[in-house]
């Protein structure tokens, strides 16, 4: 771990961003980096934008659908397909709307000025993905010293479409012992939401067809 790293505010953002670079994001980090304000436990703010978010969501004719239950306090959130820039906004705002707070994993160049900070206080969490590192050790030990966390990501890793999605995901929610969120957005049909709550067994080529299918209709 960086023994540099600061406290707070821009400077916490630099040095995220220069861990995630370098490919060492390590459990402390990961830890250090998850007990930061985010816009979802700031407070005034947070009411704010769950209205903001509701409203807007109601003008763009958009419609939220399904449910986090309540007392599910760790999972990991997959936002799938994921196809445009778009993508990012919506999930947040559909989050908003279900009333959850939530990280997300981005990769480090949208970490880049004049953006860090606010992708920061989004929830964001840079990660460099040209890097083999220990993402998901760092990750599972996150959930492991937490007592609330959800972590959203993209299982495709990138907007191009790919025939494959990345395992990381699975590998962390198995590994962590925390169920899967099915997150998924309809542009055509202007609806997002949850499909459901998926708990992995351990046989990921098993489990992923089976996630795969929910997601029938929109891959």
């Amino acid at each position: 771990m960086d023994i540099s790293k600061p406290g707070t505010g821009a400077g916490c953002i630099r040095w995220g961003i220069r861990q995630a670079c370098q490919g060492r994001l390590t459990f402390a980090d990961w830890e250090f980096l998850v007990r930061q304000k985010t816009m979802f436990n700031t407070p005034l703010v947070q009411p704010l934008l769950y209205g903001f978010s509701k409203v807007l969501l109601k003008i763009l004719g958009w419609k939220v659908v399904g449910e986090i239950p309540k007392d599910l306090k760790k999972c990991v959130v997959i936002a799938a397909p994921h196809t445009t820039n778009w993508d990012m906004p919506f999930s947040l705002m559909i989050a908003f709307c279900l009333q959850r707070s939530l990280y997300w994993v981005g990769k480090a160049s949208i970490f880049k000025f004049p953006f860090s900070g606010l992708m920061r206080w989004m929830g964001g969490i840079p990660v460099d993905r040209s890097q083999s590192n220990n993402m998901v050790d760092a990750t599972v030990a996150t959930f492991a010293e937490n007592d609330e966390l959800r972590i959203m990501m993209a299982p495709e890793g990138t907007r191009s479409q790919v025939k494959e999605w990345k395992s990381g995901f699975y590998h962390i929610a198995n590994g962590a012992e925390v169920p899967i969120i099915l997150g998924f957005i309809d542009y055509k049909n202007k609806v997002g939401g949850v499909l459901g709550v998926f708990t992995p067994t351990g046989d990921y080529e098993a489990d992923l067809k089976e996630i795969k299918a929910k997601y029938a209709s929109y891959l």
